[in-house]
């Protein structure tokens, strides 16, 4: 047998097991980001959570900051993290911190339940429906944690929802619009469980402090689009609301292009007598 070099066969065998563990601290554009796994005993299931800090941050400091909850934080904390820089660097929105909601997969074997967390109940659905859940998960679990651990402004709580995180937006808008200042809906999905939304709430209290954004892409799936777009009819007519309402067409775009398009003109919306618009 010739001559082996084992020291070179043992460098060729590692390489792909050191070229697996990746090192994103040299991506400036995550930030300061960190990681907490929650076993939450309200939904018995375990999430992982993703959080971005604004640059400068400091722990003794006496800030608090706006803190942006994404829900399917899997997909869009990733996509919104470095947008949110460059938004946040051009002075368009406030520092802020960012927390990320995963299911660490995209599918039910993986342990993504979305269909279930954001929804509220429909007839053809059975599996839907654990929207009260979730919310009280956000509440009484994930919210205490966040805010005891880092310097997150609890008059300043924002929710990020799009599709049927979206629809999990408005269920809490409407059901507990206390939780949250600031709500924003991307193409909210109605389409199985629309009458939940215009009928059990059809009388609402006068305008309250929260603030809420419903954004729909011209483009999206009419199964999609036709159902937000009579929700945002409803409440559009309605004089009285249990919050500070602002709809928006964004042109162009599809059901799923639609994300950064919502959170920038959300995010505008929210904070525009702050950053002087």
């Amino acid at each position: 047998m010739k001559n082996v070099n084992w020291s070179l066969l043992a460098l060729i065998l590692t390489l792909p097991l050191l070229a697996a563990a990746v090192d994103t601290q040299y991506m400036q554009g995550i930030g300061d980001t960190r990681y907490h796994r929650i076993e939450s005993e309200i939904i018995g299931r375990g999430f992982h959570i993703y959080i971005m800090l604004p640059d400068g941050y400091d722990e003794e400091g006496a800030s608090a900051y706006p803190t942006i909850y994404l829900l399917d934080g899997g997909s869009l904390f990733p996509l919104f993290v470095g947008y949110y820089r460059y938004l946040n660097f051009s002075e368009e929105v406030p520092d802020s911190i960012i927390v990320g909601i995963s299911y660490g997969g995209d599918s039910v074997e993986e342990g993504n339940y979305r269909s279930t967390d954001y929804t509220a109940p429909a007839e053809d659905r059975d599996y839907w429906g654990g929207a009260a859940n979730y919310q009280s998960f956000l509440s009484d679990e994930l919210m205490p944690l966040i805010e005891k651990n880092y310097r997150s402004d609890a008059e300043r709580r924002i929710i990020f929802g799009h599709s049927i995180g979206g629809q999990f937006v408005l269920f809490t808008a409407l059901t507990k619009p206390e939780i949250f200042w600031g709500h924003i809906a991307s193409n909210p999905a109605l389409h199985r469980n629309l009458p939940f939304f215009l009928e059990r709430y059809s009388y609402a209290q006068e305008t309250g402090s929260s603030k809420l954004f419903v954004s729909s892409g011209t483009l999206d799936d009419p199964g999609f689009r036709e159902p937000a777009q009579e929700w945002i009819r409803h409440w559009n007519g309605r004089i009285k609301k249990p919050w500070k309402l602002k709809t928006m067409d964004l042109e162009g775009q599809t059901h799923m292009s639609a994300p950064p398009a919502a959170f920038r003109q959300g995010m505008h919306w929210l904070f525009s007598s702050q950053m002087g618009e």
